[in-house]
């Protein structure tokens, strides 16, 4: 018989693969993102996004409560207003979508954790993530005109009911501006989940189609990050976290699986990763083909974001992984 070496041993037996797995994942690890739009008795699903929906405050709360009956406790909202303007004002106002969506869930929900996303791009009639100048005979974001209102934005949601906020925007100093907007407002208790290395990638194309939010011209490359860049992402993680966030994340998971490998071992904080849209539609495009296992593919694919570092997992993927975990 050939001989089993050491390593071939711990495999022979599926209780022993079990005693030394190194890597548990698990429904206490997603974050699952919702979608909030304006409406009564709505529920879209997002064409690109299988099993994704736009939902109404009143299906939202129903969303929420089959997701707790699986195990899942945490949830990101992105909303879809009714109407848009250059700044994004909807984004603060008391009676915002999110705001709704918050005040529907928070006294039906006490125990799960309740995160809104904090940027513009839903908001504006532009698309893009802040207030828009002209600078160098074209239009972009005008970086220290916006943090204001992200703090604005911020301040409105806790207000309503949110636990965690997640500045999402790419603004140079958009984490001590919220920090501050927060304490000033008896806020310190709230931590911000900042996406502190989040790259211009061509994954969130149905993303934008979930939350109709594609740019109206150009693109995000003045503010998000280079694809090809690694050093920066540890730049900009540390400045964030020396602003006082409490968890950061890196944007998107699959295809930088290196940088959150990098982070974890440089900073050793909290760390969040984004599987997002592209990722998921990718998957769900391929299984629907008959060409990959879902439920392997999935639970491999989630398995390696939390091996590489992340702590927890934002992913469309959250409520067939808690089935299957079960």
């Amino acid at each position: 018989m050939f001989p089993q070496t050491r390593l071939r041993r711990l495999r022979y037996h599926p209780a022993v693969r079990n005693l030394v797995r190194e890597t548990d994942l698990s429904v206490h690890d997603f974050i699952l993102p919702l979608f909030v739009r304006t409406g009564k008795n709505v529920k879209n699903e997002i064409a690109s996004m299988p099993g994704n929906f736009q939902l109404s405050v009143d299906r939202l709360v129903d969303e929420v409560g089959a997701a707790v009956e699986l195990g899942v406790r945490a949830f990101i909202f992105f909303g879809i207003p009714t109407s848009k303007d250059p700044q994004g004002a909807s984004a603060w106002r008391d009676d915002g979508i999110v705001q709704q969506a918050l005040r529907a869930l928070r006294p039906v929900f006490k125990d799960v954790l309740l995160i809104t996303d904090e940027c513009f791009c839903e908001y504006t009639d532009h698309g893009h993530c802040g207030i828009l100048h002209e600078h160098g005979g074209r239009l972009d974001v005008d970086n220290d005109a916006t943090l204001p209102n992200l703090a604005k934005q911020c301040v409105s949601h806790v207000k309503a009911g949110a636990d965690v906020v997640a500045p999402s925007g790419m603004m140079d100093g958009m984490v001590a501006a919220i920090r501050k907007g927060l304490d000033a407002s008896g806020c310190t208790h709230i931590p911000i989940l900042s996406y502190a290395a989040k790259y211009a990638s061509g994954f969130y194309g149905p993303f934008r189609d979930a939350a109709e939010s594609p740019p109206s011209f150009g693109d995000r490359n003045t503010y998000q990050m280079d694809p090809s860049n690694s050093d920066e992402a540890l730049r900009e993680v540390a400045l964030d976290l020396e602003e006082g966030a409490d968890i950061i994340m890196v944007k998107p998971a699959l295809s930088y699986l290196d940088i959150i490998r990098r982070v974890k071992d440089r900073f050793g904080v909290p760390m969040a990763a984004y599987n997002v849209s592209g990722e998921f539609a990718m998957v769900k495009a391929a299984s629907a083909k008959g060409w990959i296992d879902e439920r392997r593919v999935t639970l491999e694919i989630l398995t390696s974001i939390k091996r590489a570092g992340a702590d927890m997992i934002l992913t469309y993927h959250a409520l067939d992984a808690a089935k299957w975990l079960k």
